[in-house]
């Protein structure tokens, strides 16, 4: 018999997410995001998930691109941080990917390379993210240089918001003001809009949007679920009790004796901890869904194995189903808790856990 951590992925609310995604901006095409192993959710196998329902795919570099193509995965592929070297010119025309153009070094490269065959590029701007993308002062030239290149087919316009996850901040209109008129007088499609702009800035929305957490059923919005949002989880992160452990007042649990038994009690371990990708840093009082039932986390969380407080259930027993995160659980209450975000939860899941389709 195999350990107990798995974390089950489905597949259909995969689907249903891209489609939640259309609906909420109909007139748009859908880059869907999975870099990062579509945020722990495995590359390929999202790539392919997606494949029918996705016009496009966002990826942060080249290998992840070569991946999807060497699947069989037909759609453009965009490398969200462009190149970072002119020796990956050859994969990038082998495997027809279009570049997302940050820095003027980017523009430079391109222009002296010798391709033969031209590349779509995304001009990307920097409207308040402050962390790639030209500054608006700089626009009109690097347009100019593109335009001028052999090596560019189609020139793309790119921004990204820095405060979207908040409704109430005025700052993500004024990034579409200046991203408004840095283009205004350039013709080219225009992506704006990632899962926050998708879900809160409909003005965002453009010719295409670039979900990426919101397809994995998590919540873009600061202090909301993504069954708010018409959500569903994809990835259900799971384990079962390895023992039951009647307690007395006094006793301490795990590393460091931090928690106390304040009366006899049972505790639970779970086969699940730093080491599968459960966060190390998980707050005493972290929700774990047992039987049903919320429990709170216990003591600190090992490499292996965590413990619970198991006074909530009836007669309790080895071999009950413990859920970290997903159905039943709002991966959102387990980041609040654990001081962190879903993002991290989800890319954090390491090889070790055993994956399980339905």
């Amino acid at each position: 018999m195999s350990r107990a951590a798995e974390a089950c992925l489905d597949m259909a609310a995969l689907t249903a997410n891209l489609e939640r995604v259309r609906e909420l901006a109909p007139n748009s095409k859908v880059m869907a995001i999975i870099k990062a192993n579509a945020y722990g959710h495995g590359l390929v196998r999202i790539g392919r998930a997606l494949a029918d329902h996705a016009d496009a795919f966002g990826v942060a570099c080249g290998e992840e691109a070569w991946a999807l193509r060497m699947a069989g995965i037909k759609q453009p592929i965009n490398l969200l941080e462009g190149f970072f070297g002119e020796d990956e010119f050859p994969t990038i025309e082998e495997h027809q990917l279009t570049l997302t153009i940050h820095h003027v070094w980017q523009i430079n490269a391109l222009a002296k390379a010798r391709l033969k065959q031209a590349v779509k590029v995304w001009l990307k701007i920097d409207t308040g993210m402050h962390r790639l993308g030209l500054a608006a002062e700089l626009v009109e030239e690097a347009v100019e240089h593109l335009r001028l290149s052999e090596n560019v087919s189609e020139i793309g316009f790119m921004t990204h918001f820095a405060n979207a996850d908040d409704a109430n901040d005025a700052s993500s209109e004024q990034q579409l003001q200046l991203f408004r008129q840095s283009v205004s007088t350039y013709t080219g499609e225009h992506s704006i809009a990632n899962s926050a702009g998708i879900v809160a800035w409909p003005d965002s929305h453009s010719e295409w949007v670039r979900p990426g957490i919101m397809l994995y059923g998590v919540s873009p919005m600061k202090g909301q679920q993504g069954t708010e949002h018409g959500l569903k989880p994809v990835m259900t992160l799971r384990s079962r009790l390895i023992a039951v452990n009647y307690l007395k007042k006094g006793d301490r649990v795990g590393y460091g004796g931090s928690w106390e038994c304040p009366e006899d009690m049972p505790v639970g371990v779970v086969a699940m901890g730093y080491g599968d990708g459960y966060p190390r840093h998980a707050k005493e009082g972290t929700p774990v869904l047992v039987r049903d039932q919320l429990v709170p986390l216990i003591g600190r969380v090992s490499m292996d194995m965590i413990t619970v407080d198991l006074r909530r259930i009836v007669q309790p027993r080895v071999g009950d189903e413990a859920t970290l995160w997903g159905e039943g659980l709002p991966i959102e209450l387990v980041a609040e808790a654990a001081g962190t975000i879903g993002y991290e939860l989800l890319c954090g899941v390491t090889p070790r856990v055993r994956v399980l389709q339905v």
